[in-house]
C-alpha cells in the first residue's frame, strides 16, 4: 500500500475527525481494532493525534473541550479550495458555522459547520495536510453518508454549498437499500445522502463507513474491546456491513467490500 499525497478536489470528503473525552482509551479501542498506529497532530487543536495505517495518515483525533455537552461523534471533512468563502456560503444557504475558520499550523485551513437538519460537517482547505492518503483498503475509510429525515433539502443545500451536482437515485436503486440521492464531483460519486425514519440512526448525521476484512469478526473484536453493536452484521448492495460504537457511543460502521 502506497500513501497518495495529492490535492483533493473541492466539495469531496477529504478527513474524519473523532472529538473523545478519553484520548488514550480511544487510541486502545481503534488501534487494535482498524491497524492504526497514532502520532501527535497540530498542537493549535489541543491534545489530538493522527491516526495512520502502514505509515498512510487515515483520521484523526482530539480531546474534547471541557464540560463539553456534545455527543461523541465522527465528523466528516470536505476539502474546499477556500475555507472562508465556503463558510460564508454555508451561511448563504441557511446553515451554520459552529467553529472558525481557523488555522491548524501549517497543515491547513478549517471550519465546523452544520447543515439545516443540524448534521454537523467539516470543510478543510488543505496546505501541508491535504487530507487522508488511503482509503477503500482495510482499515481506511471508505464512504461517507448522510442520514437524514429530509433528502431533497440536504440535496439542495449540499450541492448549493460546493456548487457539485447531486444525482437523485432511481426508485429500483433506493428499494435495493442504495442512497437516496448521491454528491458526486467531476461525474465521480463522493458521499451518500440517505433518507431514513429508522431511530437507530439517531439525529440526522454524516455517517462514516471504514472497510475491514471481516466484518463478523471486527464486530466481536469491538464488543472485546469495550465497544457496542449497534446494528447486527448484514449484506447489503455495498458488501457486508455493521454499524458500531466506541467505549464512548461514537458511532461508526464497518463494511467488507464485495
Amino acid at each position: 500500500m502506497t500513501a497518495l499525497k495529492v490535492k483533493i478536489a473541492h466539495g469531496t470528503p477529504c478527513w474524519v475527525s473523532l472529538l473523545v473525552r478519553d484520548l488514550e482509551r480511544a487510541k486502545a479501542f481503534y488501534g487494535p481494532l482498524l491497524g492504526w498506529s497514532f502520532a501527535p497532530g497540530p498542537t493549535e487543536l489541543g491534545g489530538y493525534v493522527r491516526a495512520s495505517l502502514h505509515g498512510a495518515k487515515v483520521a484523526g483525533i482530539g480531546v474534547a473541550p471541557a464540560h463539553s455537552a456534545l455527543p461523541t461523534e465522527w465528523t466528516t471533512y470536505f476539502a474546499v479550495d477556500n475555507a472562508d468563502q465556503a463558510s460564508a456560503r454555508v451561511r448563504e444557504c441557511g446553515g451554520t458555522v459552529a467553529v472558525g475558520p481557523l488555522q491548524s499550523g501549517q497543515a491547513g485551513r478549517l471550519a465546523v459547520s452544520a447543515d439545516l437538519s443540524g448534521a454537523f460537517f467539516g470543510l478543510w482547505e488543505g496546505q501541508e495536510h491535504l487530507g487522508w492518503e488511503v482509503v477503500a483498503e482495510p482499515g481506511a475509510p471508505v464512504w461517507s453518508e448522510l442520514v437524514t429525515k429530509d433528502e431533497p433539502l440536504a440535496a439542495a443545500f449540499y450541492g448549493s454549498v460546493f456548487g457539485r451536482a447531486v444525482v437523485e437515485a432511481d426508485p429500483s436503486a433506493v428499494a435495493r437499500g442504495e442512497e437516496d440521492a448521491t454528491l458526486q464531483v467531476e461525474g465521480h460519486r463522493v458521499a451518500g445522502i440517505k433518507q431514513t425514519t429508522d431511530l437507530r440512526d439517531g439525529p440526522p448525521r454524516w455517517r462514516i463507513y471504514f472497510a475491514v476484512e471481516d466484518v463478523d469478526l471486527t464486530v466481536r473484536q469491538c464488543l472485546g474491546l469495550g465497544g457496542a453493536l449497534l446494528v447486527a452484521a448484514q449484506d447489503t448492495p455495498y458488501g457486508r456491513v455493521a454499524r458500531l460504537a466506541d467505549p464512548e457511543g461514537g458511532r461508526f460502521s464497518v463494511v467488507r467490500l464485495p
